[in-house]
């Protein structure tokens, strides 16, 4: 069984959805600070804030999740460093997603689409291009400039009942409401999906993509748990929230992006324009067939973490004694879980890298590893690559696929240790 948490931890925080105690430990990643928040050259000798990234299960509705030790404020601040459309398969994914929904739909110049953290831009450009209006809603002020910049409409605010009202008076009611990656990310999920629920037309649509709790836990994949994601989601889960909103699945997909996530639809239940298909009850009986309402099904989770994390040190102690070199590619929010989690530094990885402009002659939070640009890798020649965005491995191989001319090697950490010839 999950193991309750001990008696001498701060009383149970309540379950961010049904307001349960939440006191089933899922898995305790220790302390780590803010994993988009890098370090600039003129900070480097400043202090850090850290704090714990323990996760807990909800006893009643099963939602995992962490607390809320920081305001989306803080996290999405001004100088955000995540910009969408520096990966070239999440712009593919996007692309594929607009055709889709623009013939499913049938989305004209008279529809409206809106994308809520709709970041700089990376989708509803082809909305664009494709004479579909549209409104991005995206909090972090300077990734929005870059999205106006491409004459997207950008409306710099954080999603709830609040600026959904206000884009309802406005630019009135969504044909297509859309988000990508960004359920996860709200700490009042209530008030998200109520504003959703507001801003949709009565015959509308809600498409959602988020990383699916089963792929998380089949794939070992712990290091996508940091302060920026405030849940993580079954789709049992979903299910439950939406509903308690007013608004009923009717179809769901299950995507490789991320390491598995799923692509929720969504409507009014009100609303007879979309049939429920076969797939939403297909989804949700596999979930209830593999116990994910049972506490159990969580028990062994912090446990594979724990291994893992044995494995990669045992590998990059071997590479060190070895006289081998070890760096990094990218710095994605994972990356820095999993360095900080295991305790890497500088002593094993000698630096990282990444295609982001924005990132680059910064340092890695916590471990504050150097994040470089990708030439670096073909000047200095290293033994080994450890692929932090490991769900982008396909890709990056094939970006850095000259690292095989001096016999350099791929590492992936997740779900353990694989060394690619």
């Amino acid at each position: 069984m999950a193991q309750a948490a001990s008696p001498v931890e701060p009383p149970a925080s309540p379950c961010r959805f049904c307001g349960a105690p939440l006191d089933v430990t899922f898995v305790n990643l220790g302390t780590s600070p803010l994993c988009q928040h890098h370090v600039r050259p003129h900070d480097f000798n400043r202090a850090e804030a850290f704090y714990p990234l323990h996760a807990r299960v909800c006893r009643e509705c099963f939602l995992v999740q962490l607390d809320e030790f920081v305001t989306s404020e803080q996290i999405f601040q001004n100088d955000y460093a995540y910009f969408s459309s520096y990966s070239a398969s999440w712009l593919r994914h996007a692309r594929r997603y607009t055709d889709m929904a623009a013939e499913r739909f049938s989305l004209t110049k008279d529809s409206l689409v809106v994308e809520v953290a709709s970041n700089d831009g990376y989708l509803l450009q082809y909305f664009v291009e494709k004479g579909v209006p549209v409104l991005g809603v995206e909090p972090a002020h300077n990734v929005a400039e870059v999205a106006r910049a491409k004459g997207i409409n950008t409306l710099g605010k954080f999603f709830g009942r609040e600026t959904a009202a206000y884009v309802a008076a406005t630019a009135g009611q969504a044909d297509l409401l859309l988000g990508n990656n960004v359920l996860a990310h709200v700490p009042d999920i209530n008030d998200f999906v109520a504003g959703m629920q507001l801003l949709l037309k009565p015959d509308g649509v809600i498409t959602m993509e988020f990383p699916h709790l089963l792929r998380l836990m089949e794939g070992n994949q712990f290091d996508t748990i940091y302060h920026e994601h405030f849940s993580y989601l079954s789709f049992y889960t979903v299910e439950r929230i939406f509903a308690h909103h007013g608004l009923t699945l009717f179809d769901v997909e299950e995507l490789p992006t991320h390491g598995g996530s799923l692509r929720i639809y969504a409507r009014h239940a009100t609303s007879a324009a979309w049939p429920v298909t076969a797939h939403v009850a297909e989804l949700r009986e596999q979930e209830l067939a593999l116990g994910i309402t049972e506490l159990a099904y969580y028990a062994d989770f912090e446990e594979k973490a724990k291994e893992t994390k044995r494995k990669l040190l045992e590998f990059l102690i071997d590479a060190k004694r070895a006289g081998k070199t070890v760096v990094g590619y990218g710095a994605p929010g994972k990356g820095n879980t999993l360095l900080n989690y295991c305790g890497i530094r500088t002593d094993f990885l000698d630096y990282t890298v990444d295609v982001s402009p924005h990132k680059q002659g910064n340092f890695l939070p916590g471990s504050r590893i150097p994040i470089c640009h990708p030439d670096r890798i073909f000047s200095t020649r290293p033994d080994y690559v450890l692929l932090l965005p490991w769900n982008l491995r396909e890709e990056i191989m094939e970006q850095m696929s000259g690292i095989r001319e001096w016999g350099g090697q791929f590492v992936v950490p997740i779900p353990e240790v694989q060394v690619y010839e």
